[in-house]
């Protein structure tokens, strides 16, 4: 009998989620245990719904967020796609997670969203780019290109040898037009 792969990938999807349960409960203070769903989703890089869509089984796991669960969570290629003992006195307690280092701690709270801002637009680019990924890929890079080629033309500056010499009338006045270059002037207030 050939396997339900969207039904193995919810087991282990809900495995994942007893084992981050598991892993916040060792510290069971009330605001360890207050909004772990989200949590669980901000570490899988979905947005809190589309978690419980795919929890209420509206939603399935495709390939791509099959690896994506698995890279999250630190499992193996195919994890996903395997089938895992869930619970019961015969089954060997779920794996957590290895530990992250310090580094890499740092790098992730730097990168999670940390306002509502924020959390709204990188679930705007996950959306967009889960419908359309070569399209968001390109456009995203075009933007990010334009921001680096843009930002070291406004905050080059010449190095200090180049600095003009005191008493150089015409190189001071260069160097304030440089300085001005790109600087609005302030408006009135009325």
């Amino acid at each position: 009998m050939p396997i339900d792969l969207a039904q193995v990938r919810l087991d282990n999807a809900l495995l994942l989620f007893e084992e981050f349960v598991q892993q916040a409960a060792r510290q069971p203070d009330a605001a360890t245990l207050r909004g772990l769903e989200g949590r669980f989703a901000e570490r899988l890089q979905i947005q809190p719904s589309y978690w419980s869509q795919i929890k209420s089984r509206s939603r399935q796991i495709g390939e791509r967020l099959a690896r994506q669960f698995e890279e999250r969570m630190r499992k193996p290629y195919g994890w996903m796609d395997t089938p895992h003992p869930q619970g019961g006195a015969s089954a060997p307690a779920p794996l957590a997670p290895a530990p992250l280092s310090s580094t890499e701690r740092a790098d992730e709270a730097e990168l999670a969203a940390q306002t509502d801002d924020e959390r709204f637009i990188v679930g705007l680019v996950l959306t967009y780019y889960r419908r359309h990924p070569d399209k968001a890929r390109a456009r995203l890079l075009d933007l990010l290109s334009e921001v680096l080629v843009a930002a070291p033309a406004l905050s080059a500056s010449p190095p200090p040898a180049a600095q003009p010499a005191r008493g150089d009338r015409a190189s001071e006045a260069e160097l304030l037009r440089r300085s001005q270059a790109g600087v609005q002037p302030l408006k009135r207030r009325r």
